[in-house]
């Protein structure tokens, strides 16, 4: 499986701010780039907290590519997957109720807290007394999941990182400055591997107006699609 990491940050590293309100890093470019991202993806995953933040539908919104996804014989819509140890899951939130097949990973005590709260809406799975992310991604692949698109936030992201699953990040930087320490950063602590003076293979940077992509490959020829 192929694991794409896609963030939009701030120039000091930030995802967002501490207001109620969203704050909105990309243009109208960079949103038509991550929406061409997800339609190339099997499966979309966020974590909870994003969930439960942002409320977000996560779809493909161009009517034209998801007609293109049916055209290659491929779901409307990809898989949307969430990950939650607690279980604390609001069955009215917008993910559930657009798109097409949801799954939601957990723990032994995350299912049972959750109980038949999400029966019609999703399947959960559970992964035992450990939610590990490396089982995670075993048994998306049982389900013909190969290319996986991880959106946030940034337990998602530095959980990925640190356990070594990430093929590529697509890293969309704002010329915003947050400042606020209490705001969620890209990535938390961690002991990622190769350490401190290990170095991703930059393989593109891309201006969308006043938004940079850049392209890191972290394991490169690794994979075909390279």
């Amino acid at each position: 499986m192929r694991v794409l990491l896609s963030v939009a940050a701030s120039l000091d590293g930030y995802i967002d701010d501490t207001s109620a309100q969203r704050l909105l890093l990309s243009n109208a470019e960079d949103f038509d780039r991550v929406d061409q991202i997800r339609a190339e993806s099997d499966a979309i995953l966020i974590g909870a907290q994003t969930l439960r933040t942002d409320n977000p539908r996560l779809l493909v919104n161009s009517a034209q590519r998801r007609a293109a996804r049916v055209a290659q014989g491929k779901p409307e819509y990809p898989v949307k997957v969430t990950v939650t140890d607690s279980g604390d899951l609001d069955p009215h939130l917008n993910f559930w109720h657009t798109g097409g097949d949801k799954l939601v990973y957990t723990s032994n005590r995350g299912a049972a807290k959750l109980g038949n709260r999400l029966d019609g809406l999703a399947e959960v799975i559970s992964l035992g007394e450990r939610l590990e992310l490396p089982r995670l991604v075993e048994d998306l692949g049982t389900r013909d999941i190969h290319r996986l698109m991880v959106e946030g936030g940034t337990g998602m992201h530095t959980g990925f990182l640190a356990a070594d699953l990430v093929d590529e990040i697509r890293l969309a930087i704002a010329p915003i400055l947050v400042g606020d320490p209490a705001a969620p950063r890209f990535v938390g602590p961690a002991q990622f591997p190769g350490g401190v003076g290990r170095r991703l293979h930059l393989a593109g940077v891309e201006k969308l107006g006043d938004i940079a992509v850049m392209n890191y490959l972290v394991n490169p020829g690794t994979h075909p699609d390279n």
